[in-house]
């Protein structure tokens, strides 16, 4: 199969699809690996790096598109890159399309073969291409919002752990699914007084069990967040409905209540947010202040460490990625039917029902029976 990579174009995304050492595993299995110049710079891997593990450079992202038959990249296509489609055509990337119509409609129309990272389910329930940087995004929420509680970024002047006769700031993190522990973890590292709530009683044991006496575990409902988020100091949004809009559990109303110079970190704003006042952000310009609370909502948190971010997707992306490369989508998918779980659109129909029920204009079709 012609296998290929470009340049991410999203606003400062720096990591790639595929490293220098993925291309020597698809080489080595005898496809044929094309790379766009420059693809990789961002997350420190060179031409020459690639050229020498078997890839042909090709100077346009055109070029690229128009030449392979699977394209592997990090973010969901941007519309600048809805052209390049072709019938038939694999990506094999981050879709998120319950949060982005445009981006459904267009790969609909193209009638592209849409393999989404984020919804694809492993038999014992895990997400595991989600999985890695949702534990980068876990870790990096706390250290974004300690550094917004900074006063000259609007935040109220509080430090994590205090020092001694100070107290301790207040976290409160809504999720204890991946991100959230690796949020808690860095949290109850840095020594602040750390509350995680989520709707899974087990999955609040499980904490408790890991972390005990060092975080308070409460189920998630309305009245508690509210009661918490009242002495918080940084809160930490991470729900998590794989392929569906996040559900909004921090409502506009405890804005008010909060302290002034408070931090809101939505790490769910790619399915949406968990915030009613949530919109997306950049890492140029990554906040925005509303009714006195910091917003951080970047939508691609894990661009901002490229090289951890990158060689940790890649890891797991390729295992997969060669299933489908070596034996086209479809045998792979009946090989490993763990595969279905990835496909969002297929020939022009929506194949992920989770998508389908984010919107109200979208018949939902099960992949098995359109081959």
């Amino acid at each position: 199969m012609k296998v290929g990579c470009v340049k991410e174009i999203k606003n400062n995304e720096f990591r790639v699809g595929m490293t220098p050492d993925n291309v020597k595993i698809y080489a080595g299995a005898g496809h044929e690996v094309y790379i766009e110049a420059g693809a990789g710079i961002g997350s420190g891997f060179t031409d020459a790096e690639y050229e020498a593990a078997g890839a042909k450079l090709l100077d346009t992202a055109k070029e690229v598109w128009d030449t392979v038959e699977m394209m592997i990249k990090v973010k969901e296509p941007l519309p600048d890159e809805y052209p390049l489609f072709h019938e038939g055509l694999i990506l094999y990337t981050y879709l998120h399309l319950a949060a982005d119509k445009p981006q459904t409609d267009a790969l609909l129309n193209g009638k592209v073969k849409g393999v989404a990272y984020e919804t694809l389910i492993e038999r014992n329930g895990s997400i595991p291409l989600l999985a890695p940087m949702s534990q980068i995004a876990g870790r990096l929420s706390i250290q974004e919002g300690a550094k917004y509680l900074e006063k000259r970024f609007g935040g109220e002047g509080v430090l994590l752990a205090g020092v001694p006769g100070t107290p301790k700031a207040n976290i409160v993190i809504l999720g204890g699914g991946s991100v959230g522990t690796n949020a808690c973890k860095i949290a109850v590292g840095m020594g602040a007084n750390v509350t995680i709530m989520d709707i899974n009683i087990q999955r609040l044991a499980y904490l408790d069990d890991i972390f005990g006496a060092r975080i308070q575990t409460l189920v998630s409902n309305d009245a508690n967040i509210e009661k918490a988020v009242k002495e918080a100091d940084l809160v930490i949004g991470c729900v998590l409905i794989p392929g569906k809009s996040a559900p909004k559990i921090f409502k506009k109303k405890y804005l008010k209540e909060m302290k002034p110079g408070a931090v809101f970190v939505d790490v769910a704003v790619d399915q949406g947010g968990c915030g009613e006042t949530t919109k997306v952000t950049y890492h140029d310009d990554p906040i925005f202040i509303e009714d006195g609370i910091v917003h951080y909502c970047v939508g691609n948190m894990p661009g901002a460490v490229p090289r951890t971010s990158t060689i940790a997707l890649t890891n797991a992306t390729v295992a997969y990625g060669l299933q489908i490369a070596n034996k086209g989508l479809e045998q792979a998918c009946k090989d490993n039917d763990v595969l279905y779980s990835a496909i969002n659109t297929y020939d022009g129909k929506l194949t992920c029902k989770n998508v389908a029920d984010s919107f109200d204009c979208y018949e939902y079709v099960d992949v098995k029976t359109l081959w």
